[in-house]
């Protein structure tokens, strides 16, 4: 039997339903009515001969059929973005596209400084940058929406193909508001017993180690509190509720934007960063400007040879 044609009309419905979450809200983002996007849903779902969607309370729910058409959609979408770009693009200088998605936990003055690299090439660059969680981050990876995700661990056991690569270390130094600075410094690490402290959340790879030297250094601190947004952290650490760690080579940055001191830095414990993408030798010009930016002036270069630690798993 032939397919029939699919009604990409339909599909965007279905797509925009499926980020917004209920029909009201879809009929009000593309201006229909919510009886309108019912009937090209139901259209579409008729054309495919499967249920795409549950009512989950008040909300629609993707069925597992529809999880799988949106995983189409979302390609089909950017692609049609990426379509546009090309058009627009042949009638002015040449731009070069990044998607690039970054996690919550990556510190704010490190991705600055990466997505920096990528606007001082020569030519026009369109930036697009994503921020949210590692398991996301590495689904939209899987289906191209990302280009690249910088994170502070490996993509391990996500059964997905995507390759991590290590770009580098840094030292970590522990700040403070120049009063705590000043208070905690004599001493220091010793210091830290029964200081306050704001830290990152357990599920990040910083704070395992942090733990690990805390205990090993017999050193119990008192958390004020725990955050996986690394900016957040920063500001509540501006305001002088506890001590918190940054990465030593951004010190004069977190002094000038944050008027926070060094207290200390721990020489054992060091943020990794690692670019993560679907293929196993990154070929982006953009890309390897960042690789090259991070290098030169953020991290240490891997123990291993940094081109084998970029190109390999």
């Amino acid at each position: 039997m032939k397919h029939q044609l699919l009604n990409y009309h339909h599909l965007l419905y279905f797509w925009i339903v499926s980020k917004e979450g209920t029909l009201a809200r879809a009929a009000e983002r593309l201006g229909v009515t919510s009886q309108t996007i019912s009937e090209q849903l139901g259209q579409l779902e008729k054309r495919l001969g499967k249920v795409l969607f549950a009512q989950d309370g008040r909300k629609l729910a993707l069925t597992d059929v529809g999880r799988v058409v949106l995983g189409y959609a979302d390609q089909i979408f950017l692609l049609g973005e990426r379509l546009q770009d090309a058009v627009h693009s042949s009638e002015q200088p040449a731009t070069m596209r990044l998607a690039v998605g970054t996690t919550d936990s990556l510190p704010k003055l490190v991705t600055f400084r990466l997505l920096q690299a990528v606007l001082q090439l020569p030519g026009q660059v369109r930036l697009s940058c994503f921020e949210g969680e590692f398991d996301d981050l590495i689904a939209d990876l899987a289906v191209h929406r990302l280009d690249v995700v910088f994170a502070d661990r490996a993509a391990h056991g996500s059964g997905l193909r995507v390759f991590s690569h290590l770009l580098g270390e840094a030292d970590i130094s522990v700040f403070g508001a120049p009063a705590l600075a000043e208070r905690y410094r004599p001493g220091f690490p010793r210091s830290l017993h029964g200081a306050p402290m704001l830290l990152p959340t357990r599920n990040t790879a910083i704070r395992s180690r942090l733990d690990y030297w805390f205990e090993s250094h017999d050193i119990v601190p008192l958390i004020r509190g725990e955050f996986e947004d690394s900016g957040l952290l920063t500001l509540f650490g501006r305001s002088g509720v506890g001590l918190f760690p940054a990465l030593t080579v951004v010190a004069d940055d977190v002094a000038e934007q944050v008027g926070a001191q060094s207290v200390g830095e721990i020489h054992e414990v060091r943020e990794q960063l690692y670019a993560l993408s679907t293929e196993r030798r990154i070929k982006h010009p953009a890309v390897e400007a960042i690789r090259n930016s991070v290098q030169a002036q953020l991290f240490r270069a891997p123990a291993v040879k940094t081109a084998s630690a970029f190109d390999a798993d």
